[in-house]
């Protein structure tokens, strides 16, 4: 099956890149904002939420399950930048991911210190880096001039867990592009350190991929930003690259912060067992579409927003 979003017209939209991801002109309150990124002293994983996806909440996080490596799709960069808030002023449904990384061989034991990356595309399918890569259907144009494609870095960071091998995101629900269904990227390293703002060295242990249930992203696809890209998505049952599973699969546990209004944002929740002395760089395994012809070699940009850089600059994101 494939959803289909109705027809809009489009206004042309142009992304600012602000270090303080504050959120622009799509209709998103800025309460809501902050409402999506306040920490709770409940989570999903811990109280069974029935607000929380129903479908993800069959596959708790608090099991301890390998995980299945999956490709790393066309648009990976390398030297993303060690950031909780990756938006950039993307604007969207604020998103706060949860990811907790456990030891599959030692009695699903936290992995303090590994470095979780992730990545995803915008609320139009755009990825920073590939800004002119075709998302499929009809969307504004994200980048007019393909010379500045290799300068933007939005929607793409690292954390490093803490002692209870937690890191923790601010994003925004990502869009879609074909022919795949909802998602985000992640990679997990061990072993490297943090370095000039990015992270270097180590070992690739997991890379995989998180989704999201459908009938959450049908409602996130009918508000703005996201209904300026008009279309047909894929739903998660003709995805090249979910094999189902539930959150073992990588299915997010999704919670909303305001039940009547999506626009208001999500919490997502994931556990990934892995093998810290396993490799998996998951390039070369097949699926997530093809590369875009001149793809940068990605280094991030002198300059380009950090967790460092955004305090220094006195930013006034919401904090969690």
């Amino acid at each position: 099956m494939t959803g289909s979003h109705k027809n809009r017209s489009i206004t042309r939209r142009r992304a600012v890149a602000l270090t303080g991801g504050a959120l622009g002109a799509g209709g998103l309150a800025l309460a809501g904002y902050q409402a999506a990124f306040a920490d709770g002293t409940a989570t999903a994983e811990a109280t069974g939420s029935a607000s929380a996806t129903a479908s993800a909440s069959s596959g708790s996080s608090g099991q301890c399950v390998l995980m299945s490596s999956v490709t790393e799709g066309p648009y990976y960069l390398d030297g993303a930048l060690v950031r909780k808030d990756i938006t950039e002023g993307k604007d969207g449904v604020p998103l706060t991911l949860r990811i907790t990384v456990q030891d599959t061989t030692d009695s699903c034991a936290p992995v303090a210190g590994a470095a979780v990356e992730i990545w995803h595309c915008d609320a139009w399918g755009y990825y920073s880096g590939y800004t002119t890569a075709n998302p499929g259907g009809s969307a504004p144009a994200e980048s007019e001039d393909g010379s500045d494609a290799n300068d933007k870095t939005y929607l793409r960071g690292y954390q490093v867990a803490n002692a209870n091998g937690v890191v923790k995101f601010k994003t925004i629900v990502p869009g879609w592009y074909t022919p795949r269904a909802c998602h985000i990227h992640v990679k997990v390293h061990t072993g490297g350190q943090k370095e000039d703002g990015t992270y270097e060295g180590g070992t690739v242990n997991y890379t995989g991929q998180f989704f999201f249930d459908d009938d959450v992203v049908a409602d996130i696809f009918e508000i703005e930003p996201y209904a300026q890209h008009s279309g047909t998505w894929t739903k998660l049952d003709d995805d090249m690259v979910y094999e189902g599973g539930g959150a073992s699969g990588g299915l997010l546990t999704l919670e909303p912060v305001h039940k009547a209004n999506p626009a208001k944002g999500y919490k997502g929740y994931i556990t990934l067992g892995i093998d810290p002395d396993a490799e998996n760089t998951g390039a070369g395994s097949g699926g997530g579409g093809t590369p875009p012809s001149g793809a940068p070699t990605g280094t991030p940009p002198s300059g380009a927003p950090t967790d460092a850089s955004s305090a220094s600059a006195g930013s006034s994101a919401p904090s969690s």
